[in-house]
């Protein structure tokens, strides 16, 4: 391991240390999304899905949705600058071959690998990173990629007009997963995708159970999000969104993320098997690295098989 990979290591196994107690069961109340809000007083913490459940609803065709207009508003602010690699998505940018890569570890897992050509439901695609990439590669069928944020789609379709050869292989739909129509058994995806998504939906348990049709027997669900620990609350909010701004701030809400063990019992019986999980960190001039034990305390890939 490389002298930075090996510290990073390092760093995080304190830091799962001392967040272990705090993040198992309880957590900051709802008043501590940043540096600057401080903790609410006479507030006891809550279960993130519990926390969702309450939330405000986005009034839509469904009779209930996933999506939160705050989080369309900030998207939609960021939109024009989603393509440039050293722009406000640029850790979208260089997480994107890890997505792949995770992807293909899950799929080569399987006793029976999906044989290509593959079909993908990008859910959240935002500008189109990944959605692009998938459908460049000869193993893709299609990929269906949707985001109910305007001027983000926006760009993602005039992104993929450059290159008329993606054309027949994707397709973007302004929809949430609400408003998508499930389709027939034998249409459902191969992989179904939610990256960096499901932090930023309300209801994240409704939303978990919507997704799961659209997923084939024997198909993935694969995601990528941030645990719930003081560790992540330093560097995601407090470090890159208040002090470098590397991220835009308002980004992320340290009281919607979601740790692994909630997600592992989330599915269990549920019709899901085969948990995967891969922990990465990024590591300044490097990149995004895996470092195992680190989705005890901040990012995290994520996913599960549909059972047969």
């Amino acid at each position: 391991m490389a002298p930075a990979l090996a510290q990073a290591a390092a760093g995080l196994a304190r830091g799962a240390r001392r967040s272990k107690a705090a993040a198992t069961g309880s957590w900051l109340s709802q008043g501590l999304g940043r540096a600057r809000g401080g903790l609410a007083q006479g507030q006891q913490p809550s279960s993130i899905w519990a926390a969702a459940q309450s939330a405000p609803r986005w009034h839509s065709t469904a009779s209930t949705s996933s999506v939160n207009p705050d989080e369309v508003s900030h998207f939609n602010a960021l939109a024009a600058d989603w393509w440039n690699p050293h722009g406000s998505s640029r850790l979208l940018h260089l997480m994107n071959p890890l997505r792949h890569d995770f992807i293909n570890a899950c799929l080569a897992s399987q006793p029976d690998p999906a044989s290509p050509p593959r079909r993908y439901l990008d859910i959240g695609c935002g500008g189109g990173i990944f959605a692009e990439s998938a459908a460049r590669l000869p193993s893709t069928e299609h990929v269906t990629a949707i985001d109910p944020t305007p001027s983000v789609l926006a760009v993602a379709r005039a992104h993929a007009r450059r290159d008329p050869a993606l054309a027949p292989k994707l397709l973007y739909r302004r929809s949430s997963i609400e408003d998508l129509p499930v389709p027939p058994p034998d249409r459902a995806f191969d992989v179904v995708s939610l990256f960096e998504v499901i932090e930023h939906v309300d209801r994240p348990a409704a939303f978990l159970d919507r997704v799961r049709p659209f997923v084939r027997p024997g198909g993935w669900l694969v995601m990528s999000t941030i645990a719930r620990t003081w560790t992540s609350w330093f560097t995601t909010n407090l470090v890159a969104e208040d002090i470098l701004g590397i991220v835009p701030k308002g980004t992320h809400d340290w009281n919607k993320y979601i740790n692994e063990d909630e997600l592992r019992r989330f599915f269990a019986d549920k019709g899901w098997s085969h948990p995967r999980v891969m922990g990465v960190v990024y590591v300044p001039g490097l990149g995004w690295k895996e470092v195992r034990g680190s989705e005890k305390v901040g990012n995290y890939f994520f996913a599960v098989r549909r059972d047969e």
